[in-house]
């Protein structure tokens, strides 16, 4: 349950910067930034999939570039659902999705694949 909450806090960071640094993306207040973080994961597991299923063809010719068309898609639902968190066009929406799927990565790196928090102490002894 606790990775639950840190990956939907990665989710809220990476959608806080993408409205941060994005002149086309914009989000009301903390509310709305944690309800689309929690409704961005929801589309992520439900419709992504399917996208990505009937996109493939187009995703293989593209060398996988098509993800990131895809996953500003994914962006651009959670933005027509959401009263208070809006996107500007397509534009503002790759690269939204690119800091989010940054923010995201580098969240993974740190907390692992499952969710597990490992401690590394490095030092001398």
């Amino acid at each position: 349950m606790a990775g639950f909450f840190v990956r939907l806090a990665i989710s809220s960071v990476g959608l806080w910067v993408a409205s941060t640094l994005v002149p086309g993306i914009s989000i009301l207040n903390t509310a709305t930034l944690i309800w689309g973080a929690l409704l961005l994961g929801v589309v992520n597991a439900v419709v992504r999939p399917i996208a990505v299923v009937l996109t493939l063809p187009i995703t293989l010719l593209s060398l996988g570039l098509f993800l990131w068309v895809i996953n500003a898609a994914m962006i651009g639902l959670v933005a027509w659902f959401l009263d208070g968190f809006s996107v500007a066009g397509f534009g503002s929406a790759l690269l939204g999705a690119m800091f989010v799927s940054l923010t995201g990565w580098i969240g993974n790196a740190y907390i692992g694949e499952k969710g597990r928090y490992e401690i590394v102490v490095t030092g001398r002894s």
